[in-house]
């Protein structure tokens, strides 16, 4: 018999109870322990890395907000930018063409002025030339009539009353046959 409760001792598949009580009294201090002492640290810290996540998602979430809001001002503040560009180019634009006008209008007065002042000066000339030509041809006619004549015809009141006359006759003839 002995023998028989030898071998039920040996038999590995049959649960020794002492050890089988031992073992749950072991398992529920550790249990114990582990529930008093381990488990609220471990709980603490999870609870504490919840909250740093949760916040720093929060925290995310704002930061993608204000980025957002900084992008569409930045986006508003080009548009402007770009607006008043587009403004003042236009603008130069519009004063570049009025300078342009009144360089124009300018020259044009200054080529009237200058073609005024020809005028005049070719009047001028004209006249100066005509007296010239009337003296020079008038002392010419006296002395080749004074030649002809025989005589000299050096008075002067005589001498430029027929020239005037004479040069009159022509231009009369002149203008007739135009």
């Amino acid at each position: 018999m002995m023998y028989l409760a030898a071998e039920k001792a040996q038999d590995p598949l049959l649960p020794v109870w002492p050890e089988i009580v031992i073992g749950l009294i072991c398992f529920g201090i550790v249990f114990f322990v582990f529930s008093k002492k381990l488990l609220p640290v471990i709980n603490k810290t999870l609870d504490e890395r919840r909250e740093a996540i949760e916040g720093g998602i929060e925290k995310a979430e704002a930061a993608q907000t204000e980025a957002q809001s900084v992008l569409e001002q930045y986006k508003a503040q080009l548009a402007e930018a770009r607006h008043e560009a587009a403004r003042l180019r236009q603008e130069a634009q519009e004063q570049g063409a009025v300078i342009i006008q009144e360089m124009k209008a300018e020259g044009q007065r200054q080529r009237e002025e200058i073609i005024a002042a020809g005028h005049a000066q070719i009047e001028a000339d004209r006249k100066a030339a005509s007296s010239a030509l009337r003296q020079d041809v008038g002392k010419l006619a006296t002395d080749l009539a004074g030649k002809l004549v025989g005589e000299s015809l050096q008075d002067h009141a005589r001498q430029s009353g027929t020239v005037d006359r004479f040069l009159d006759e022509l231009e009369a003839k002149a203008e007739a046959t135009r």
